[in-house]
């Protein structure tokens, strides 16, 4: 019997937490103990754990990186605060000087880094440790494993990171899982010299619990929806490009389609800037942010079209649930599209910005044929995958 730890920021609504809620299900646990290491016991998903699982009590340490500063400081975390407050300015001095879009991902490695020194070791050791989500200073320094294994599901070269500093912990682990061939070859286009940890494990689905989940409750206000209907799944950030969509669909209405609705599941960070994008473009009938849900799944299958109009991604899990529901798909060319939608077969890809999201959208509108055609492909496929866990059974 192995003795597995796997850690995790929370269980909030996320596609990376759908796969661990997933990955979790199918787990042998005859052969394999398994601790869940949450560094905060919240989100919508916590009751989706599988009751196999050991749920390690919060270690008040680790449960800062889920609240605020001052939430930090009031709960009297005082080096852990100050470390947060100066990972805060050192990346806002970043972002001035290097003029990047999004300087969150250096910041969250800063924060880490500055904390390391105040965050408790765990004492129990283990054959392996997982760390499923980044940053992975916690397994990489602070747990004792005789094997460690880090996960990555996004796109590498499209985020600000000091390769430097990640670096040094990636050398910690001796394999690297990411979910799709594309983004292995983003991150090594950055990471060349971890070539040799890297492997591929896709996202684990079930059809069967998708398709369940879909006909569990209503869609409202999606069912009695006559126009068109569009749904994204996401997170409200600019790595997901829902600006975009909001642009596009007023190019849409400015060429007289006003029958097209735009329905987003989701919460996030730029959610008041996106409301706001949405006011200004003159859109609140048509584009409808719908806020975070537990189960996306019956939305997706009330759409006529899902589209995902992101920046980058590794490997998009709402694309591969929206096909086993059976919907046309969009997705815009960021660099791993390709190794989800094979364009013209199960989804179209069209250029990654707001023109090209604009036209894939009125093609698909006016192209019933090609719906049709999409929609055929996709119902005809098997899109479970539980033997991809005998991949992480192998190097463990």
């Amino acid at each position: 019997m192995k003795n597995i730890l796997i850690a995790s920021f929370d269980m909030e609504v996320g596609g990376v937490e759908r796969s661990l809620v997933s990955m979790l299900d199918q787990f042998d646990y005859n052969s394999h103990e398994i601790d869940l290491m949450l560094y905060k016991h919240q989100g919508e998903f916590m009751n989706l754990i599988n009751n196999k699982t050991n749920l390690l009590n919060e270690v008040p340490q680790y449960t800062t990186f889920r609240k605020s500063i001052g939430e930090t400081f009031q709960d009297r975390h005082y080096a852990i605060g100050i470390s947060r407050v100066l990972s805060k300015l050192h990346a806002e001095i970043f972002r001035r000087i290097s003029r990047v879009a999004e300087p969150g991902y250096y910041q969250m490695q800063l924060m880490w880094k500055y904390a390391l020194p105040y965050l408790p070791q765990i004492e129990k050791e283990y054959d392996v440790a997982i760390s499923y989500l980044w940053p992975h200073y916690f397994i990489a320094y602070k747990i004792k494993a005789k094997k460690k294994i880090a996960w990555i599901h996004t796109d590498y070269s499209n985020v600000e990171t000091n390769v430097q500093m990640d670096l040094e912990m990636w050398r910690e682990f001796d394999h690297i899982v990411a979910v799709s061939d594309a983004c292995k070859e983003s991150f090594l286009s950055k990471y060349g010299e971890l070539e040799n940890k890297v492997i591929v494990i896709e996202n684990i689905t079930s059809p069967d619990f998708i398709k369940m989940m879909a006909d569990k409750e209503s869609a409202e206000p999606m069912m009695n929806d006559k126009r068109f209907k569009l749904m994204t799944v996401a997170r409200l950030s600019h790595a997901k490009g829902i600006d975009n969509a909001v642009k596009a669909l007023r190019l849409l209405k400015d060429k007289g389609y006003k029958d097209i609705a735009w329905y987003v599941v989701g919460y996030g960070g730029d959610e008041v800037a996106i409301k706001e994008l949405i006011e200004s473009n003159g859109l609140e009938d048509q584009f409808s942010l719908l806020g975070k849900k537990t189960n996306p799944y019956p939305y997706i299958k009330a759409c006529d079209l899902y589209v995902q109009p992101s920046r980058y991604e590794g490997k998009a899990v709402t694309v591969t649930e929206a096909k086993i529901l059976g919907k046309p798909i969009l997705i815009t060319n960021y660099a791993t599209a390709k190794s989800q939608v094979e364009d013209g077969i199960d989804g179209v890809i069209c250029d990654l910005n707001i023109e090209g999201i604009a036209a894939g959208i009125e093609r698909l509108y006016k192209k019933y044929e090609l719906r049709n055609k999409l929609i055929n492909h996709i119902t005809n496929q098997d899109y479970s995958n539980t033997y991809e866990l005998e991949k992480l059974y192998g190097v463990m």
